[in-house]
């Protein structure tokens, strides 16, 4: 049981991660200024990419 919910919140974090890499430029045009937006783009990306990694290795070792 516990590595059911254990694979779910991996899936979560992984589904997390993939919509902050597509949606980064939709959701920095909401937030923040013209002047911001590429630098907040490519941070949101590479948060983005690290949640996706964690998600899978939560996914993969458990």
């Amino acid at each position: 049981m516990g590595q059911i919910i254990l694979r779910l919140i991996g899936a979560l974090i992984l589904l997390a991660g993939i919509i902050l890499i597509y949606d980064a430029r939709i959701i920095t045009k909401k937030m923040f200024g013209f002047g911001d937006q590429n630098e907040a783009t490519a941070g949101f990306k590479i948060l983005g990419v690290l949640l996706s990694i964690i998600g899978a290795a939560i996914i993969y070792f458990s």
